[in-house]
């Protein structure tokens, strides 16, 4: 059957029309004001989303990467620290810890959230382990209850890599809360998304805070005097404001994701070949994300793009199997939870603006091509 309208996987012009006129108003508010580099836009919105990730500090940074960077620079990670993450997520997180030269030491996710499994992470801790970066892939918290108690007895740092997770719950707690610090990003496609790279590091911890705070802008307290060998990880006064118009919105574009998610899941419920994605009790999943599995991955993957529907694959290679990472000595089976997941995994089309028709042209096209 041929799909009716063409279903982009994003479509972020859809969501600039309905506040097109806030957003001009906030971005000339800067230009008038004609501070660009850390003002009151950065210091309202850090305000802004700490509070919505109830957390006592927010800091702004340049992306979610320099937030994970940044994050590792704060608890003074050094060359030959060991960090226990998961290998199935973006580059970002192993990359940072790679960069200062500590080792990434990857344990396999839980099948059914993508997150890394708390149950493998203790046997991979060593003498030499300083911290955990769980990722709360999709938009679906880990379980960050086991994780956080480990770490506790461990002496370990957690450092949350919620880049995918702004709004996320679990068991009352919020992403970017219960670890050391929470790492944000504000990439266009998130479901808070600037008009450009920004990121925010969370904390509750007030030294961490002060810490990342040096180290985002060289390390100085007083300009040319810097007490830490930090770098430029500062978030612009432009993005800020976009940001603070768009954070007022979020609750609602999440709930339309999650709506639209119930769709998808009323609409495939009985499709054969499709493992649809899990959700944990007592959370809130905000799917950055709607991420189905299946066998027929790549058939799928063709069919929805010749009907002109968006999709794509998060992730089709895992961290161990990189090039980039190859010097960790990892191979082929080493991971097979990760190594299934990036074989059979698919996104669909979650954004808040979906019409019905749009959900029902993309079942109709799943269906059709698997039952």
């Amino acid at each position: 059957m041929t799909a009716r309208l063409s279903v982009p996987l994003l479509d972020l012009k859809a969501q600039y029309a309905s506040i097109k006129d806030e957003i001009r108003s906030a971005i000339d508010r800067v230009l008038e004001s004609q501070r660009f580099i850390l003002g009151p836009e950065v210091e309202n919105l850090e305000r802004e989303i700490a509070a919505y990730c109830r957390c006592s500090y927010g800091v702004g940074v340049s992306s979610g990467t320099d937030a994970l960077l940044v994050a590792l620079m704060a608890i003074d990670l050094k060359p030959g620290d060991e960090v226990i993450t998961t290998p199935y997520s973006f580059f970002a997180t192993a990359g940072a810890v790679v960069r200062l030269g500590a080792k990434p030491v990857f344990v396999d996710i839980d099948r059914r959230t993508y997150n890394i499994d708390p149950a493998h992470i203790e046997e991979k801790i060593s003498n030499r382990t300083r911290v955990i970066i769980p990722v709360h892939l999709f938009g679906q918290m880990a379980d960050m209850t086991a994780i956080t108690e480990i770490a506790s007895r461990r002496g370990l740092y957690v450092i949350e890599d919620a880049a995918q997770a702004i709004g996320a719950e679990l068991n009352g707690s919020c992403a970017g809360s219960p670890g050391h610090l929470g790492c944000l990003s504000f990439y266009p496609s998130k479901n808070l998304g600037g008009f450009g790279d920004a990121g925010m590091v969370t904390t509750n911890d007030k030294s961490l805070a002060e810490r990342v705070r040096l180290l985002r802008n060289h390390g100085c307290r007083q300009k040319y005097h810097s007490d830490l060998p930090g770098g430029n990880f500062r978030l612009d006064e432009l993005q800020a404001a976009v940001l603070r118009v768009k954070l007022k919105y979020l609750d609602g574009w999440t709930e339309a994701r999650r709506r639209n998610a119930v769709s998808y899941r009323e609409s495939l419920l009985k499709s054969r070949c499709v493992e649809l994605p899990h959700e944990f009790p007592n959370s809130r999943h905000i799917y950055n994300q709607f991420v189905i599995r299946s066998p027929r991955r790549d058939e799928l993957m063709v069919h929805l793009k010749e009907q002109r529907i968006g999709c794509d694959i998060y992730y089709p290679v895992p961290l161990h199997l990189q090039v980039c990472f190859s010097n960790l000595g990892y191979s082929k089976g080493d991971f097979p939870v990760s190594e299934t997941a990036s074989s059979e995994s698919l996104a669909l089309p979650i954004y808040p603006e979906l019409t019905a028709e749009m959900i029902r042209t993309v079942t109709r096209a799943v269906s059709d091509c698997l039952d």
